[in-house]
Formats: structure tokens, C-alpha cells, sequence
């Protein structure tokens, strides 16, 4: 059963993507504090991060960042990550942030299923 990540501070994020996801058999773990992130990724060892781009305290697009960034300083592993965005424009935030795929708010249970499957399947790229 693939792990998802969620990091979401508004409970209706919370509820609908945990309602989207936990029909197709994924195990969705909820975070919120981005002071222990890393560390909890670590502990969990997910298969995919979702990641709300209005989380409070550190942002959904430097919590993506710091995930990337730490594949690629240690010997973290590396997470897909979907963003979820609050508006078109953030669609350019999302591509900086390094993020493998993005769905709009608000979003329906298919849609996020369909990212989360397409994220999920993708063939690593060589050398990775």
C-alpha cells in the first residue's frame, strides 16, 4: 500500500484529499509542524509528499524545496511531491519549487487521484 505525505493546516484539505486517497488503498499521514519534517519523512518513509502551499509557518513551495534539497545533500531519500495550488499563477512557484506535479484548490477526488497515480507510475530518471 503506497504511503502519502500530507502536509495541509486546513481541515477541509485534510478531509478531501484523505477521502480522495483512502478509497484506492493508499495510507495517507498527516503533518503539520515544518520545524520536524525531514525528520518525520525519515521516520515514515513515504512514497509521495502532497503539500499545501498556504501550510502556515515555513509555505507549501520551501517545504517542497527543503525536501529536494535534502535528497540531494544526503543520503535522504528522494520524494515525488505534489503541491496543491491556490491559484493558476502559483503554477510558475510550483516549477521553481521543484515539484513533480500540482493540482488546483479545490480540487475533486479524482483529480488528485489522477496526480497522485501519475506521480506514483513515473519511471525514475537515469542516474536517479
Amino acid at each position: 500500500m503506497p504511503t502519502i505525505f500530507l502536509v495541509a493546516d486546513a481541515s477541509w484539505v485534510k478531509n478531501d484529499v484523505h477521502a480522495a486517497l483512502s478509497l484506492p488503498g493508499y495510507s495517507v499521514h498527516d503533518h503539520e509542524d515544518p520545524r520536524t519534517l525531514t525528520e518525520t519523512i525519515a521516520e515514515i518513509g513515504p512514497d509521495l509528499a502532497v503539500i499545501d502551499m498556504q501550510v502556515a509557518n515555513m509555505g507549501g513551495m520551501a517545504m517542497a524545496r527543503a525536501l529536494k534539497e535534502a535528497a540531494l545533500a544526503s543520503d535522504f531519500p528522494e520524494i515525488p511531491v505534489i503541491l496543491l495550488l491556490d491559484r493558476s499563477v502559483d503554477s510558475f512557484l510550483a516549477k521553481r519549487a521543484a515539484a513533480d506535479a500540482w493540482v488546483q484548490k479545490p480540487f475533486d477526488a479524482a483529480e488528485i487521484r489522477a496526480a497522485v497515480s501519475s506521480v506514483l507510475t513515473e519511471e525514475p530518471a537515469a542516474g536517479t
